[in-house]
């Protein structure tokens, strides 16, 4: 599989050989025959890649402040990591794709027929079945590939509600422009486009618009006024990409008293309220295709919403244009400024910069069907014979976890990367390549069952853990598997019985306990023979309650799936089993019931210590994220943010900072690894970890009890 991905950091766009993705349920395998460039959101990425990095600053003011807020809570280092982490991650292009079905794991679709859909400009893509429509007869494929961005017009439109015989004004009539005319027009509406490329008014006029050229000199209130015949126009959808606040004030200018004002493009906001205020004008933004955008329940998880309730969603917006295209009323065919095969799609993006007036930039997938779908991509020549033992390692998941920590610190601990496989591939070669594994792939089957792999590390989402530890458990690979283990008792029961049969190290990614400070702590505290009490602090931050982290079912929600790390690092200093569990959640809003992210948690030990987690996602976000003290014997530590580890009265030790941020990534991976080569026992004894989560498991239950 090839795909076109943009380097945010320098701008490049770089076509990509990976593993094709693989059939997943709920999705559509699609060979791809062409998909089409959006010339204004594709441009404005790659415009945003080659600006220096003041400019892209001054574009996102909202992200400087979150970086600001993390360099006061994490410290500097730490945040020019993860900021250069961030811009070195491609990001695929394009969202307007027609292909063929090759594999259909979703009702309503099978092999061969003819789809559009929201994929982006790759050769083979995976789409969610809510993303795709057929195509029908006598619409042609090239014409199909402007379905999804004519839906972006058209969800403004249905959210401007013209009626026969309206006028309506669209300014800025670049590709989602001149669809939207045409739209309007099938409505039967008066339309007059604004703009400042006379030929895209051209072609506005071609579809039956009238037009006005400001860069002419032409005033588009007085033209507005005068082609509503003095009245004001009942509505203006604003399909242009500027800075200026200018069309939102001349919309409301041109605009009867109660038009309706619509942005489907991006403008600034600058806004006079008298204007709006006079006239009672309603403005309202347009979510791109329709209902269903950004709902991870409609667009991943298939569930439709009733038609009688929510008639137009993003999928049925899709159809809806296939009609149009069916019957003559959309004519695209004069959009198509520029065909460029697939193979050449970096010379297109270059085209992209360079031509302003392009407009329907149409890539074309003609090369070899079978040849797309390997499944395997080799990065770099194997490494020379190793001795038996020593750790080679497969990967599976390619995230940001994953490319940030956990890989760079296997490498540094001398691991072989042998190979890496991601669900759609892409991840695994971008992340393979810089990690320098031999082999990427999507086949996790077969990247655990590689007789050269004898570890398998997981960092995947949580409610594949324990069915994917299991199975490489059994088949005699060592594991290390990031946290949590399991999201229920039968997962947790299962890996428990793989485990004791295989003879393999087992260990989970609890690397809280192996951070530098934290260790100081353990040997100050191996002194102290009295009870020791713990208050733990978790300042965690606001996840949404719709993200796959609060699903039970996927994430298993944020106790089970981040908690954790403290049950588990409470159970290290203490040194003693837990014999005690109690939990209470924060009295929940009907809006909040659905999530169990602020909570308390007291746990005892049989050493007769006790200890208190404070999991909150309702704190400041400039306030540091965690927080640990121990008081013992008189004395007191007190660990902020693994950055400041103070002692109070405590004979020998005052304090200790760091300059970055550490909280144990590389020594959790070094000791895991050194283990596995050396035959020791393994850094964390397998009775602690299933300790630790069956614990954890009763938390979670205990909450749930209270909601």
């Amino acid at each position: 599989m090839k795909q076109i991905l943009q380097n945010l950091s320098t701008g490049q766009s770089e076509l990509v050989e990976a593993p094709a993705p693989r059939a997943r349920k709920g999705q559509v395998l699609i060979d791809s025959t062409v998909s089409l460039i959006s010339t204004g959101t594709e441009r404005m990425l790659v415009d945003f890649g080659r600006a220096g990095v003041i400019s892209k600053a001054r574009q996102q003011p909202e992200k400087v402040r979150q970086v600001l807020d993390k360099v006061a809570t994490d410290g500097l280092m730490t945040t020019v990591d993860a900021v250069r982490s961030k811009l070195a991650q491609p990001v695929p292009l394009g969202y307007c794709n027609v292909g063929v079905v090759r594999e259909s794991g979703a009702e309503g679709f099978a092999p061969g027929d003819r789809v559009v859909s929201n994929g982006p400009h790759a050769d083979v893509v995976s789409v969610p079945r809510n993303l795709c429509a057929r195509i029908p007869e006598g619409v042609s494929d090239e014409a199909a590939a402007f379905v999804v961005v004519a839906s972006i017009g058209l969800q403004g439109i249905r959210l401007a509600q013209p009626t026969l015989g309206e006028s309506f004004v669209v300014t800025g009539v670049g590709l989602i422009g001149l669809l939207t005319v045409q739209m309007l027009r099938a409505q039967g509406c008066r339309v007059l486009a604004v703009d400042f490329d006379a030929g895209k008014l051209a072609l506005a006029r071609r579809f039956g618009a009238q037009v006005c050229n400001p860069a002419a000199g032409e005033d588009p209130v007085a033209a507005g006024l005068a082609f509503s015949r003095g009245v004001g126009v009942d509505g203006v959808i604003v399909t242009a990409s500027t800075k200026s606040s200018d069309p939102i004030t001349q919309a409301a200018r041109m605009c009867r008293k109660r038009g309706r004002i619509v942005l489907v493009g991006v403008t600034g906001l600058e806004l006079n309220r008298a204007d709006f205020y006079e006239k009672e004008l309603s403005f309202q933004v347009s979510c791109s295709y329709g209902p269903g955008r950004y709902d991870p329940a409609y667009e991943e998880g298939g569930q439709d919403y009733p038609i009688g309730f929510v008639r137009w969603t993003e999928q049925r917006n899709f159809q809806a244009v296939l009609d149009l295209l069916a019957s003559g009323a959309l004519n695209v065919g004069p959009l198509i400024s520029h065909r460029v095969a697939f193979e050449e799609a970096p010379r297109a993006y270059e085209l992209l910069s360079r031509d302003k007036s392009a407009l329907g930039i149409m890539l074309t997938y003609a090369h070899p069907v079978e040849a797309r779908h390997g499944t395997h991509v080799a990065l770099h020549a194997p490494g020379p014979a190793i001795a038996a033992g020593k750790p080679v390692v497969g990967f599976i998941g390619a995230g940001n976890y994953a490319s940030r920590m956990l890989i760079p610190a296997f490498k540094a601990a001398g691991a072989r990367l042998h190979m890496i496989a991601s669900a759609g591939g892409t991840n695994a070669v971008l992340h393979g390549r810089t990690g320098g594994f031999a082999t990427a792939t999507s086949d996790t089957d077969a990247l655990i069952a590689d007789p050269e792999i004898n570890t398998v590390a997981i960092v995947t989402r949580h409610n594949s853990h324990a069915r994917l530890t299991a199975q490489a458990l059994r088949a005699g690979k060592h594991v290390f598997v990031e946290k949590p283990l399991a999201l229920s008792r039968d997962e947790l029961d299962d890996v428990q019985t793989a485990h004791a049969t295989s003879g393999r190290h087992l260990m989970v990614g609890f690397n809280r306990r192996f951070a530098p400070q934290v260790q100081v702590m353990k040997r100050l505290l191996g002194a102290v023979g009295a009870p020791k009490s713990f208050v733990m602090v978790m300042n965690a931050g606001a996840i949404p309650a719709d993200h796959w982290t609060q699903d039970p079912a996927v994430g298993g929600g944020r106790i089970i799936g981040e908690a954790c790390h403290y049950i588990d690092l409470m159970r290290f200093l203490a040194g003693a089993p837990i014999t005690s569990v109690q939990a209470r959640r924060m009295g929940d809003t009907d809006a909040e019931a659905v999530t169990e992210d602020k909570a308390a948690i007291m746990l005892g030990f049989a050493d007769g210590s006790f200890g208190t987690i404070h999991y909150l996602a309702n704190g400041g976000a400039s306030f540091p994220k965690e927080r640990v003290e121990v008081f013992a014997g008189g004395r007191t530590l007190q660990l902020d943010n693994f950055l400041k580890l103070r002692g109070f009265n405590w004979p020998g030790f005052k304090k200790q900072s760091l300059w970055r941020q550490d909280k144990g990534q590389r020594a959790c991976a070094a000791a895991f690894l050194a283990a596995v080569e050396q035959g020791s026992a393994a850094p964390i004894p397998a009775e602690e970890l299933f300790e630790v989560a069956r614990v954890t498991l009763d938390i979670a239950e205990q909450l749930r009890a209270q909601a």
